[in-house]
């Protein structure tokens, strides 16, 4: 299964020292180091601001970061070449279509670039959505064209498939209809993706590893099922809390002092450790992971 590829496989993606600021405004990255392997499936999360459209575009060659190195199938990124852009599939989180093109003249101008392009799924995508082929992209609806945008980027069977809050003007049935067409199109043929969205159940359906991202960097990623085991919540006075975090040799994600000498620890526990019976700590879920570390 892609989930489970050897660490010693060459990335995808590499980014490393990727500092990153907008003219006139303060660091958007700040020094920040990313990896995606081959067939992993990451769900990128931060609060608004945070940084996750830039480190998308940055990714991509959309943005030129000020310092450090990005590399895309082992080229640098401000450099790659046609096959290596031929494998990459984008879903803007504000779609780039030529509104005043038809979907059909849209499809066809797109399919001279990508080798692969796979028209059979093309047109089963396109009858399935029921979008109209004839119609100027400007009149479609909002859900249309971001349904277009994402057949644009399935098309090709792409190696690399980045997606930018793709289900935003998408009802639950259409997200739900994606979200099948991800698993049973995409991530099953061991393509790596990078979802980024608010909407966690999303991820939940469909993501592996999850990256957490704040103040500029990504502060953890790592599978989400090991997440959701290893993480506990202990709260208690400051140091037996501390004591036990030692003892344990879990590492602390992130320390909030409370009152009367106390604090509340998120811990991960190195993996198949247990509490020790009778010692509270709270079991947490993808909502409380990126409450506490984004």
């Amino acid at each position: 299964m892609n989930a489970h590829l050897l660490a010693s496989t060459s990335p995808s993606v590499e980014l490393a020292g990727v500092s990153l600021a907008y003219r006139g405004g303060g660091s958007v990255l700040r020094g920040l180091d990313w990896q995606l392997l081959p067939g992993q499936v990451v769900g990128l999360l931060g609060r608004n601001g945070a940084g996750k459209t830039t480190l998308l575009e940055a990714l991509l060659g959309l943005r030129e970061a000020q310092a450090g190195t990005v590399k895309v199938f082992g080229q640098s990124v401000s450099m790659l070449d046609d096959a290596a852009r031929a494998r990459i599939g984008y879903v803007p989180q504000q779609s780039d279509l030529f509104d005043s093109f038809t979907p059909s003249q849209l499809l066809a101008y797109f399919r001279s670039f990508y080798p692969r392009w796979n028209e059979a799924k093309v047109e089963g995508l396109m009858s399935r959505w029921d979008i109209d082929r004839h119609k100027r992209i400007g009149k479609l609806s909002g859900g249309q064209q971001q349904r277009l945008s994402i057949i644009r980027a399935l098309a090709h069977d792409p190696d690399l498939l980045v997606l930018d809050e793709p289900v935003a003007s998408l009802d639950p049935a259409a997200r739900r209809d994606f979200l099948r067409e991800l698993v049973e199109q995409v991530i099953e043929r061991g393509t790596t993706v990078v979802f980024s969205t608010h909407i966690l159940s999303d991820l939940e359906r469909v993501a592996f590893h999850m990256a957490f991202m704040s103040q500029g960097r990504i502060t953890l990623q790592a599978p989400l099922d090991d997440l959701l085991d290893e993480v506990r919540v202990l709260s208690g006075p400051t140091a037996e809390v501390q004591a036990l975090v030692q003892r344990l040799g879990a590492t602390a994600l992130k320390r909030t002092p409370l009152a009367a000498g106390r604090e509340k620890v998120l811990a991960r526990l190195p993996a198949g450790t247990r509490l020790p019976a009778g010692t509270p700590g709270d079991v947490v879920t993808l909502e409380d992971l990126f409450m506490e570390l984004t």
